[in-house]
């Protein structure tokens, strides 16, 4: 039956298990290790003979029902929870990665996803090569015997450039390359990189999973015989664990994901049109806009537009400083996917530690700025930015 059930339901009731008890909310398995009934059965535990937990570090009952649950959502075969979203992401790349092989990225990535692939990776003889990938000749270009990865976020963080998942994906499975997605600003409501033919899926659960500002968490996910094959050994013994006590609570955030990512979506797309209409404003991008660079792709490949915004002020730094200052309703933070509306200037805090070049090829100038849409009525929002703006023009 779970197989038939829509997102809304599987979010509820997915990967559900019960303690005796019979608890409604699911349980919390605040635990280190397990006890075996005798000598003999610890040993067919550890020898894989028989099913049930061991340590952990290697997963527990609450952390199972979180890794299920995103399953469902996901059309994954297996996962593995992670303490972050950058737990995901390293283990998802280093895991299937040895020295001489080669990595290709797109070079819209997240600062410190940019900096495993290229500072962290190459320190242990793994090559990398980043590229524009909004262009496919791009990514062909750039394959080589050894190539192994190619790893990318679509929509980007925080310019939103959408790159042909599909089209990735068929380069990828030429050579035998595993293609890794971090599908954070699309969220698993809005884009299924599995469907499109990537190979494993990252997510940063701190974000819109959790959506409410109270624990760090990440997941990746793909087919079971990947995971059992580069994962697993991999998760186990270097210990990058979710805590039970956050896979509870991503577990109860998850319940209400599509009615928040509903209202944010709903949000940043007001918030979208607006801005664009304003003079202090020299450009919008925004996934569920016609006007963004990329529409035909997002139009096959994603089902909804997305909780961010991007826009550049003309004004610059300062411009961009004044705005932030004078919001309101608007938290500054460096953090998205939350209930709260939330915004950050790349240039001086995510993106910081690229060189200016490096942030010129992504987009990313002095006036950029990244809004994260809450769940607040629109009108307030509205209202705060058009305050804010004002005082820019004085």
């Amino acid at each position: 039956m779970s197989k038939s059930w829509r997102p809304a339901t599987q979010l509820v009731h997915g990967g559900t298990t019960r303690s005796q008890h019979g608890e409604t909310a699911e349980a919390i398995f605040l635990t280190q290790g397990f006890v075996y009934d005798t000598s003999a059965a610890a040993e067919a535990r550890f020898k894989g003979e028989t099913d049930g937990f061991i340590y952990a570090r290697y997963g527990s009952p609450t952390n199972d029902m979180f890794e299920k649950r995103m399953c469902m959502l996901e059309g994954a075969e297996d996962a593995r929870a992670t303490a972050s979203g950058m737990a995901a992401v390293s283990a998802a790349i280093l895991c299937q990665l040895k020295a001489g092989d080669h990595i290709v990225a797109a070079r819209a990535l997240f600062g410190s996803c940019r900096w495993v692939v290229e500072t962290l990776a190459p320190k242990y003889g793994i090559e990398c090569t980043l590229i524009d990938g909004r262009d496919l000749s791009n990514w062909e270009k750039a394959i080589r015997k050894n190539t192994k990865v190619f790893f990318l976020e679509s929509p980007t963080n925080p310019t939103l450039e959408v790159i042909d998942i599909a089209g990735v994906a068929r380069l990828a499975n030429q050579i035998g390359a595993k293609v890794v997605v971090d599908n954070v600003f699309a969220t698993p409501l809005f884009q299924k990189p599995l469907e499109l033919g990537a190979h494993v899926v990252v997510y940063s659960a701190t974000k819109h999973i959790d959506g409410q500002g109270r624990c760090l968490g990440g997941v990746v996910l793909s087919d079971k015989a990947w995971i059992d094959e580069n994962l697993h050994d991999y998760f186990r013994h270097t210990g990058p664990a979710m805590s039970p006590f956050n896979a509870w609570t991503l577990l109860k955030g998850i319940e209400t994901l599509p009615l928040r990512v509903k209202q944010q979506t709903e949000n940043a797309s007001r918030i979208a049109d607006f801005l664009a209409d304003r003079t202090e404003v020299a450009r919008v991008i925004y996934p569920g806009r016609k006007d963004h660079p990329q529409a035909d792709i997002i139009s096959k490949q994603m089902s909804g537009g997305s909780t961010l915004v991007c826009f550049e002020l003309k004004g610059g730094k300062d411009a961009a400083f004044a705005l932030q200052d004078a919001l309101e309703v608007v938290k500054i933070s460096n953090n998205l996917g939350d209930a709260k509306s939330l915004i950050t200037h790349p240039a001086t805090t995510t993106h910081k530690n690229l060189t200016d070049e490096a942030r010129a090829e992504l987009g990313i100038s002095a006036g950029t700025v990244r809004f994260s849409a809450g769940i607040e009525d629109s009108e307030d929002l509205i209202e705060d930015f058009a305050r804010a703006l004002s005082r820019i023009r004085a």
